[in-house]
């Protein structure tokens, strides 16, 4: 099937309620891409582009919270974006520390469980800190969970799996042919985690980036040409209503479906 890119403004009112929630997804994921595009149309550089970007992930924080999403994932740094410059991976990390810093108060207010998923221990102490710290002091909250994807890579994360497993083959707890699909999402770093139900990838491009490789295996995608700094609540709930209106049928006929239903 497909993807289809979505520049229509099919706008979801202020204030309206979705409120059949067998409609909404359970887990949306992002790919927050175009920081850079944006900035440099505008004759800025690229942190500016990340700075206002930031402003996109604080209001999808809240449209997802107030729609009753419980869970978002968010792609905030690619094991890949290890390659940039060292000034722009320092004003990254700066942004990820004073965006959990300010956010945390609202966090605990609404309910709102941080937890990342990547290979952390390669960001640089003092972030690592701030981040186990928000962790930590929000680890008892249970509207919404809020996931960053950080030092991420699909395919390090399912290497890291595989790894795990051969380990327990070794130390003779796994027999080889125990290895199923569930033995090998429970040692994913998203074992705890539903697998996305819509991923929304924005700046037009078609192209999952070594996101989630695993678990988007039955995602709805929306792609939709906006840059992520102008990726606000409204384009949010767009993309909430396209998926609204598609029929998931992991592998079954539409017939087989409504009998269900």
């Amino acid at each position: 099937m497909p993807l289809q890119a979505s520049g229509e403004k099919r706008i979801i009112s202020e204030g309206k309620k979705l409120t059949d929630p067998q409609k909404l997804p359970e887990h949306v994921a992002i790919i927050m891409d175009g920081n850079g595009r944006w900035a440099r149309r505008r004759g800025m550089d690229r942190v500016r582009g990340h700075r206002v970007g930031a402003e996109s992930v604080r209001e999808v924080v809240r449209a997802s919270r107030e729609l009753g999403i419980h869970w978002l994932t968010l792609y905030a740094f690619s094991e890949e974006n290890w390659k940039r410059s060292k000034f722009e991976i320092r004003a990254l990390m700066k942004l990820l520390r004073q965006f959990l810093k300010s956010e945390l108060e609202e966090m605990l207010q609404n309910g709102i469980r941080l937890q990342a998923i990547g290979r952390i221990t390669k960001l640089d102490a003092k972030t690592r800190e701030i981040l186990a710290d928000t962790i930590e002091k929000t680890a008892k909250n249970r509207e919404m969970v809020l996931t960053l994807a950080l030092s991420y890579g699909g395919r390090q994360e399912i290497l890291d799996a595989f790894r795990s497993l051969a380990s327990q083959i070794q130390e003779q707890t796994l027999a080889p042919e125990e290895i199923t699909e569930e033995a090998i999402s429970r040692s994913l770093y998203t074992s705890s985690m539903p697998d996305p139900d819509l991923l929304i990838r924005t700046s037009g491009e078609y192209r999952v980036s070594n996101f989630l490789l695993w678990q988007i295996a039955y995602a709805e995608m929306y792609v939709t040409p906006t840059l992520w700094p102008d990726f606000r609540k409204e384009e949010f709930l767009c993309a909430i209503e396209d998926y609204r209106k598609r029929e998931r049928r992991f592998g079954a006929t539409s017939e087989q479906v409504a009998s269900k239903a």
